[in-house]
């Protein structure tokens, strides 16, 4: 009778260390990159307006740093029409200055001139320069945003709505490929001047160099000459861009790239065709700028002057900041191999590098970049503590500590004691990574809802709690227009 042959020790601990590190990629790599924002594009010939090519261009998407074009076009109105001057001193707010990166670092009661902090914005895509620029003009961040949605319908931009003057995500803060196109066209054409700005790879701002966080296309693309790049954890990576050979120019945005290097190598796909397609001559139809209004019939009104300190007359909307929520599973006790660990945590540590290389090399996270930061997580209720003991392991990337669980009450007077469920996965892991994918999807309903993963005997239940009822059947309307799985999960 032939007879079973144990593997040796470290055949196993190769095999437990391969298999820890496949889960890495997947819990880890896989939520930065594949669970990435819808796709969507658009290709313009910038002389006349046409559209050559569009995918999904409607789509009201995250628009990250993006939204700092629209910032900037304001800016450019303002200083010529005498509202403020370029080397007006802006004093710092509080507001501005706790902004999290890509930033300057300033620190409130700074007084800063306004033309760094526009290279600021428009260079290194700076939060804090973004949100002090607002401030100075609108008087207020939510005045400021007040004028960048007027001042969006009259460009013609439809499917945009602006929250902030920065483009960190935040419920409600909306944009497609072709607003943020139509965007780009008027910043070249109605503020000439002011756009060669955008095609520069460093800058000055009051003895500070700053890289542009898309020198990467602006060196490698011939003839491209701006605009702007935009990456948040919602959004993924964005770029409107814009190059120009002989008499041809064509304008490219795109959104939703899984990573700086994949999104620059769609965009110059997408020019290629563009310069392939536009014809050779064709005359210009240039933009005409909006009637000018300035802060009329906005109520905070303009509270900056030179020199002035930006005064907050409205809390700045609730941001989400990057995987804020996200968690981990509890670690449990690992055989104490000193020479093995040591090597599983240089795997674990190789794949966060490579999941959040593309950000850290250009500086194009306006959130905090993965690995960079330590957001604070939010513990899991669960009503069984009973994960693989193989997958728990990964935790010591970021350990919390697990919660009780959460009780519901049906005679509560708490409206919210409604759920929804997004599915039933064969281990805890997976539902886990449900949860994260399905709040980056739609952040809007479920932003503060709590994620519970339930364990039952057939499996682990992804649920979303805490909400009203209101709200999660609003929820599971949008994620089954989706074709994902969704129903209702009522009081207990």
């Amino acid at each position: 009778m032939a007879r079973a042959v144990k593997a040796p020790t470290h055949v196993q601990w190769a095999r437990y260390g391969l298999a820890v590190v496949a889960l890495a990629w997947l819990m880890v790599v896989l939520p930065l990159t594949a669970m990435a924002a819808p796709y969507a594009a658009l290709v313009m010939d910038a002389r006349t307006g046409e559209v050559i090519h569009q995918e999904n261009a409607d789509a009201r998407l995250h628009p990250a740093s993006l939204t700092k074009m629209m910032t900037l076009y304001i800016a450019f109105e303002a200083i010529e029409h005498g509202e403020i001057g370029i080397d007006d001193l802006v004093t710092i707010s509080a507001n501005a200055a706790k902004e999290p990166p890509s930033k300057l670092g300033m620190k409130a009661g700074q007084k800063v001139r306004l033309r760094y902090l526009i290279r600021a914005a428009a260079v290194k895509s700076a939060n804090d320069a973004a949100t002090a620029i607002g401030e100075a003009i609108g008087g207020s961040e939510a005045a400021f945003a007040a004028r960048m949605n007027r001042t969006a319908k009259a460009l013609g931009m439809r499917n945009s709505t602006f929250k902030n003057a920065h483009g960190l995500t935040t419920a409600g803060h909306l944009s497609s490929a072709r607003d943020m196109t139509i965007l780009g066209r008027h910043l070249l054409f109605d503020y000439p001047a002011y756009y060669s700005l955008f095609s520069r790879t460093t800058v000055d701002a009051g003895g500070k160099t700053l890289y542009h966080t898309n020198r990467r296309f602006l060196n490698d693309y011939p003839g491209a000459d701006g605009i702007k790049t935009g990456y948040t954890v919602a959004a993924g990576f964005n770029l409107t861009a814009s190059a120009v050979r002989g008499q041809e120019r064509i304008l490219v945005t795109v959104f939703g790239g899984t990573s700086t290097a994949a999104r620059n190598k769609r965009v110059a796909e997408l020019m290629d065709m563009g310069f392939k397609k536009a014809p050779a001559r064709v005359a210009v139809t240039r933009t005409s700028r909006p009637a000018y209004q300035g802060n009329a019939g906005i109520s905070a009104g303009r509270a900056v002057a030179a020199a002035e300190p930006a005064a907050v007359l409205a809390p700045a909307p609730k941001r989400i900041i990057a995987m804020k929520n996200s968690l981990r599973p509890q670690p449990r006790p690992l055989p104490a191999d000193p020479v093995q660990m040591a090597g599983l945590q240089n795997d674990i540590a190789a794949a966060l590098a490579l999941a959040a290389s593309d950000e850290l090399a250009e500086g194009d996270a306006e959130e905090p970049a993965p690995g960079t930061l330590a957001p604070k997580a939010r513990s899991l209720p669960v009503a069984v503590d009973a994960g693989p003991a193989v997958a728990a392991s990964l935790a010591a990337v970021a350990p919390v500590k697990p919660a009780a669980p959460r009780v519901v009450s049906r005679n509560s007077n708490d409206p919210r004691e409604w759920g929804i469920n997004v599915g039933r996965y064969g281990n805890r892991h997976l539902a886990e990574r449900a949860l994260v994918t399905t709040a980056l999807k739609e952040i809007e309903t479920l932003q503060g809802a709590d994620r519970m993963v339930v364990v039952r005997s057939t499996g682990y239940d992804a649920n979303f709690m805490g909400l009203t009822r209101d709200t999660a059947d609003l929820a599971c309307r949008r994620l089954q227009a989706r074709n994902m799985n969704c129903f209702m999960v009522g009081p207990s």
